[in-house]
């Protein structure tokens, strides 16, 4: 069998609940019979809104997708009202859940430790991070940037792998996604700094930030995988990037 590769998707909160099961129903139909997702040499997540993740749960029903939080409580079940805890996720069979990601960072108030917090929480109920992690401004050093912002996140974390999502804040949403020799610097210093932590066997570095088709056969195996956002509202453009990381898995299996 290849070795795997991961492609997340994030749905934001672009979608209403219908468009969303719509949207869901479709992706569930045409992973069905992809077989580098069947067999399971590409891992898919699938992160909706927390009101749509039921639906998703049911829509992937039966399949190797895996169905992700966008967020998760730093805090245990108790009165905080308002929060989502990392104990109900996994009771409900949620796999992944989204931390740090810029968005929450400027606009939401997370901090380092809040993102350690939150880190630690998921790990703890057996949900396995991905950490959205990369620099503000392009001047900027990415990869000591980037290296930094992991360690902060792990500090006193749990056991247990996770998956890195290198998002340069100012490739966010941009026209076309970081160059690739900007990336690879950065996910070759991640996966060394990986390397050397103890209890992350199995994590891996992906890239994200107006990720789209093409750009995995770019990068090759520099990077792990994917996380889509905005391009994979398009399910032809889904389906070209798993076509895209079941070839990347075929030649990192050496087959």
């Amino acid at each position: 069998m290849s070795a795997p590769v991961t492609v997340g998707v994030s749905l934001k909160t672009y979608f209403g609940n219908t468009q969303a099961r719509e949207w869901l129903t479709t992706i569930a139909d045409r992973v069905a019979v992809h077989p580098a997702v069947t067999e399971g040499s590409v891992h898919l997540f699938v992160i909706p809104t927390y009101l749509q993740i039921g639906d998703a749960l049911t829509a992937f029903a039966g399949t190797r997708v895996i169905v992700g939080a966008q967020d998760v409580s730093q805090f245990a079940p108790g009165s905080y009202t308002g929060e989502v805890t990392a104990a109900e996720l996994a009771e409900i069979g949620v796999g992944v859940a989204e931390i740090g990601h810029a968005e929450r960072r400027r606009l939401l108030g997370d901090t380092d430790d809040v993102i350690a917090a939150k880190t630690a929480t998921a790990l703890a109920q057996g949900i396995t991070p991905v950490l959205c992690i990369g620099e503000t401004d392009e001047a900027m050093d990415a990869a000591a940037t980037s290296v930094a912002q992991l360690h902060d996140a792990l500090d006193g974390a749990p056991a247990g792998p996770v998956i890195v999502a290198y998002e340069p804040v100012w490739a966010i949403g941009a026209p076309a996604p970081a160059p690739a020799d900007h990336i690879t610097p950065v996910t070759t210093a991640l996966r060394a700094a990986l390397d050397e932590l103890p209890g992350r066997d199995g994590s891996v570095v992906i890239y994200g930030g107006s990720a789209g088709p093409g750009l995995l056969t770019r990068l090759g195996d520099t990077v792990d995988g994917l996380f889509l956002g905005r391009f994979a509202h398009d399910p032809d453009n889904l389906i070209a990037v798993l076509d895209e990381a079941s070839a990347l898995a075929t030649r990192k299996s050496g087959a």
